[in-house]
């Protein structure tokens, strides 16, 4: 009776090692080690040229490739990312909550935001800009707004910053989507679409919509992109740091660059200084 109690006591404990084993096996590892297991990088996915998911299951975009240089240089293979969507107004909880490692989503760096997390970078310096039809040639200054039908999307504050500072007598329409406000502009019921020059320079690059759309090289804001996370990871912040420092130095970043946004003729500024907000 002895012997089977010890040996029941034995296969139990046997069994529990086993299941914590099979457990911790399944666990992501996201340091920055690698290792060979999955890292969870936040991105948009429904901004062609900047993060997009196609219907095949893919991802593609500037902040797609950002990311997936950074994450090399980390110590995870390609295969070994997991992107995951995060919404503008969800990338703080996302980061805080542990959900992601980093956030590469035209995340622009902002006093307020620095309050809640961590940016490195930046590594695009954006612009406000509007869109307009290629045969277009009406729009010279911002201020030539007054007076025509300025498309942005709900929720957005880009059309009201025009309005409020240089075109006060715009006439605002808010539409459901990026690609509603296109499509408006196409059949001629808006006259632009404005947002960052890059998402602007991302939708004009499609396929589909390529000829038919060009930016006026507005420069209304700046807008720098960085990669949030989580407050007080210093050690990540520089690993992340030194790969985009790398990714322009050895040509990838203009690479991007080039194959996301040139076929709108997006002229872009030169790669930021690490560490250089430009307000």
């Amino acid at each position: 009776m002895q012997l089977r109690k010890v040996t029941a006591a034995s296969a139990a404990v046997l069994a529990l090692a086993l299941t914590a084993t099979a457990c911790g096996s399944d666990d992501k590892d996201d340091s920055a080690s690698g290792g060979g297991k999955k890292i969870t990088i936040g991105i948009k996915i429904d901004q062609p040229g900047i993060g997009l998911k196609t219907p095949d299951g893919k991802y593609t975009g500037f902040d797609v490739d950002v990311a997936t240089y950074v994450a090399k240089e980390l110590g995870y293979d390609a295969k070994n990312i997991e992107f995951k969507e995060t919404k503008s107004a969800d990338r703080e909880t996302a980061i805080s909550r542990g959900d992601v490692k980093f956030i590469v989503a035209s995340y622009s760096i902002t006093d307020e935001r620095l309050q809640k997390v961590d940016f490195a970078g930046p590594y695009l310096l954006a612009h406000q800009d509007i869109l307009v039809r290629a045969d277009d040639d009406s729009f010279k200054k911002p201020e030539d707004l007054n007076n025509k039908k300025l498309c942005s999307v709900a929720g957005s504050t880009s059309a009201q910053n025009v309005h409020d500072k240089l075109a006060p007598k715009a006439q605002l329409l808010e539409y459901g989507g990026y690609s509603e406000c296109l499509t408006g502009l196409e059949n001629k019921a808006v006259d632009a679409l404005t947002t960052d020059d890059s998402i602007l320079a991302g939708y004009a690059s499609q396929d589909a919509n390529k000829g038919k759309f060009k930016l006026a090289g507005f420069k209304m804001t700046n807008e720098n992109y960085g990669i949030g996370l989580k407050k007080g990871d210093a050690d990540l912040k520089k690993k992340i740091n030194d790969a985009l420092t790398k990714m322009v130095s050895d040509g990838s970043w203009q690479k991007a660059v080039d194959a996301n946004f040139g076929p709108a003729g997006y002229k872009n500024e030169k790669a930021p200084k690490i560490g250089n907000v430009v307000k």
